[in-house]
């Protein structure tokens, strides 16, 4: 036998095999997903079906865990908090009088037609077909900490788009995506063709969670600034899907003059560049007009011609909802305003703590 010549071409045949074995994994686990869903939601229909009409006593759920037990040792899942899950599970989705309607023109592409299917009681097999796209453990996470339909079908839509892992999906439960998204004000709708004003919307939120972050009552937009790049991670997270990270002071030449926004991203979705401005304070009517200054240069200076208008957001401590809605109305560039928050460390405790160069200093010397 002779020795194999690895060459261009065979490493290129091997991504390809490579490939096409990780796709067929992906659907071999979807396929097995989806038909474990399907299980546990007979299997609730079963149990609650038996509690509402036999008269088999109160231990029911009991009762099936040990017997199944005994009859499939090598097979997990069957546990009494499992069994309740499934039986959550069924009941949750099929609340009497209780009717799952679209929620509007609020998600984009795909969710749509999620949230179409989702469109009456998930009492039907397309509909539960959508709640086969996510892990079970999504599922439960979702009943046990969801009680309202329309909320739980949103976080499974944002699942499916957005691939979460069990971990992000709690956080954005715990932080309340549900009615932070889309809720800022903007003058999209007067800016930009739909659906790209629609979809900009679903880009922001109100409030923004920074909890990440500890800063003290005297904190500086450089300070927080500092902070948002040094936790990139989360920032990226709290902003959500697409966001590219172009960098911070980013430098605008204007004829003699140099001007720096504070943070400066490309939204890979909506093909635009988003500059982000922070202010300490409550919003004020200029914070607009410079922010509109900043979009108008970075489309003259860097917008190719494929690029999209560029998006303005500004993020401030506080705001005036109609003092926001009066400052937005007659400017042409699209800009939306947020509030933020964060966690406030008092100044009587930083006096206390160590400076992050004097950190440095200790641990050289150890």
């Amino acid at each position: 036998m002779s020795e194999l010549k690895i060459n261009k071409d065979y490493k290129n045949w091997l991504i390809d095999l490579k490939s096409k074995i990780k796709n067929r994994q992906i659907k071999a686990a979807i396929k097995v997903n989806n038909e474990l869903i399907n299980l546990y939601w007979e299997i609730g229909a079963m149990i609650v079906e038996k509690q509402e009409k036999a008269k088999w006593g109160s231990g029911l759920i009991e009762q099936i865990a040990k017997d199944l037990r005994r009859e499939f040792p090598n097979l997990t899942g069957f546990s009494r908090a499992n069994l309740y899950s499934m039986k959550q599970f069924y009941s949750f989705y099929n609340q009497e009088d209780k009717i799952v309607y679209q929620l509007g023109g609020q998600l984009e592409n795909n969710k749509n037609e999620i949230l179409h299917q989702l469109g009456a009681k998930l009492d039907n097999t397309n509909s539960l077909q959508i709640l086969t796209q996510i892990p079970w453990r999504h599922n439960v996470v979702i009943i046990q900490k969801i009680k309202n339909i329309k909320e739980a079908l949103f976080y499974v839509a944002e699942t499916i788009e957005n691939n979460w892992s069990r971990s992000i999906l709690e956080y954005q439960i715990e932080t309340n995506l549900f009615n932070r998204q889309g809720k800022a004000i903007s003058n999209f709708k007067n800016t930009l063709p739909e659906p790209e004003s629609d979809l900009a919307q679903q880009l922001l939120k109100d409030p923004y969670n920074f909890d990440f972050l500890t800063l003290t009552k005297r904190a500086k937009e450089k300070d927080l600034e500092q902070k948002l790049i040094q936790h990139i991670s989360q920032f990226l997270l709290e902003l959500g899907k697409g966001f590219a990270y172009m960098g911070r002071q980013f430098l605008l030449k204007v004829g003699n003059s140099e001007f720096k926004t504070d943070l400066l991203f490309y939204h890979t979705k909506l093909r635009a560049y988003i500059v982000i401005e922070l202010k300490m304070t409550k919003f004020e009517p200029e914070f607009a007009g410079k922010l509109n200054f900043y979009t108008t240069a970075i489309n003259e200076l860097l917008k190719n011609k494929e690029d999209k208008p560029t998006i303005g957001i500004l993020l401030c401590k506080s705001k005036d909802n109609i003092v926001v809605d009066f400052a937005l109305k007659d400017i042409n560039k699209p800009i939306g305003v947020s509030e933020f928050s964060y966690n406030e460390l008092p100044e009587e405790v930083k006096n206390y703590l160590p400076s992050e160069q004097q950190f440095k200093n200790e641990l050289n010397k150890i």
